[in-house]
């Protein structure tokens, strides 16, 4: 028996599948605030929300099922690559930091805006 109608059905197939979905990245800083008690004016650039360094956070699909999981860097930046579609973003707690993050939807396109993570520091 020949394997190449079955090579060939193979083929065949494969080329009728829908392509993968491309993926972009999408730009996410992380940050806490506020980091001093008075707010002054002007604005003292020394409170300005500072950086969260190993804040997890998940990205869910429409269905619910965790699509990616990315933790932020020493400078509070993380970088999500997810196909255009709407997602929640569900941040998760940051040790020494107050509660959590809100979560939030997020609709990808093809030239995505960044998205920024604001964790409270519980000063006031």
């Amino acid at each position: 028996m020949s394997t190449r109608p079955i090579l060939v059905l193979a083929l065949l197939l494969a080329a009728c599948a829908p392509p993968a979905a491309a993926t972009v990245a999408v730009p996410v800083t992380v940050t806490a605030g506020p980091v001093c008690p008075v707010v002054t004016d002007p604005p003292d650039p020394s409170c300005d929300d500072r950086p969260v360094a190993g804040a997890e956070l998940i990205v869910r699909g429409p269905d619910g099922r965790t699509v990616t999981t990315v933790r932020s860097d020493d400078a509070g930046h993380a970088t999500l690559q997810l196909a255009p579609g709407s997602y929640v973003l569900v941040p998760q707690p940051v040790e020494g930091l107050m509660g959590t993050a809100e979560e939030m939807t997020i609709v990808v396109t093809d030239d995505p805006e960044p998205i920024t993570v604001g964790y409270d520091t519980g000063i006031r």
